[in-house]
């Protein structure tokens, strides 16, 4: 049987006559009258009872109707799911992100891609840089969303879809948050927080250049993945760090930004999103166009 069979079935099960049934489905009697009596031959037991009067279901046919609507939905819905998936359009996206996402980026980003795809549904997982390379490379995620410079060689591609530039945490109560704007050879003789160079090595490469441009090397104290645990450490008073801006919009009032003069053009950082060129579906170039789209730090 094939699901032509089934939707002629299911018409004159609703109609209870050959010839308003043939008209429904755009055809003349007779074939429909043959694919009825193949349709039972198949299944091996009569649906329909015809008198030279009327056209009545049998207990059987009674029987599967229910159940021959709901196969004829469900087959639908697979081609349904098959286009809108191909299109991008429905689906699960699985999407890995480095913590610093949470601050603009995503905030940003999902309300309007959550409105314009309603039938993609999301994954998230929250990791470092390493690691969603790593898993896009073995197609564990779909998408990342990876802090840069981006050091780790790969095959995975990104673009940028939101630029930053450093600022310097202090605890709220250090004696430099009287000034305004300060530089790097102002925070020589601090501890400073710096970036795990295992985890994150494009934060901390960047950095030492920085701090070697300046013309010293930091004192530093305590070590960290995440932007999150450098803001925290420098809360707990453990020292003074250098985090991305966007970071400051969701720190607490225990510590204070400043910003940084002559900082040259390399000190740009950013987020980016990445994918894998081998493996990308239509869902996630959704999501990256929708991402540079976002973009309004540019």
């Amino acid at each position: 049987m094939d699901l032509r069979q089934l939707q002629q079935f299911i018409v004159l099960a609703e109609t209870l006559n050959f010839r308003v049934a043939a008209e429904r489905l755009f055809m003349t009697q007779p074939p429909l009258s043959v694919s009825i009596r193949k349709l039972e031959e198949e299944i091996g037991a009569k649906l329909f009872v015809r008198t030279t009067h009327d056209v009545r279901l049998t207990t059987a046919g009674e029987s599967v109707l229910d159940a021959t609507r709901k196969t004829l939905f469900y087959a639908q819905e697979v081609a349904r799911i098959a286009k809108q998936t191909s299109r991008g359009l429905s689906g699960q996206l699985r999407v890995g992100f480095v913590g610093s996402a949470k601050y603009t980026l995503l905030p940003r980003l999902l309300p309007p891609f959550r409105s314009e795809y309603p039938e993609v549904a999301l994954q998230f997982v929250e990791e470092k840089n390493g690691w969603i390379v790593d898993a896009l490379e073995a197609n564990r995620i779909d998408i990342g969303i990876v802090r840069v410079p981006l050091t780790l060689r790969s095959r995975i591609k990104y673009q940028i879809v939101e630029h930053d530039r450093f600022v310097l945490a202090l605890p709220a109560n250090h004696p430099l948050t009287a000034k305004q704007r300060l530089s790097l050879r102002d925070i020589a003789e601090e501890p400073f927080i710096h970036y795990t160079a295992s985890d994150m090595p494009g934060l901390h490469a960047l950095t030492m250049i920085l701090f070697e441009d300046a013309g010293f090397m930091p004192k530093v104290a305590q070590e960290a993945v995440q932007v999150s645990t450098v803001i925290f450490l420098v809360e707990s008073g453990l020292g003074v760090a250098l985090v991305p801006s966007a970071a400051a919009s969701n720190a607490s009032d225990r510590v204070v930004f400043r910003k940084l003069s002559r900082l040259p053009s390399r000190a740009s950082i950013g987020l980016a999103v990445a994918w894998n060129p081998h493996f990308e579906i239509a869902a996630a170039r959704r999501f990256r166009e929708m991402a540079l789209v976002c973009d309004t730090s540019r």
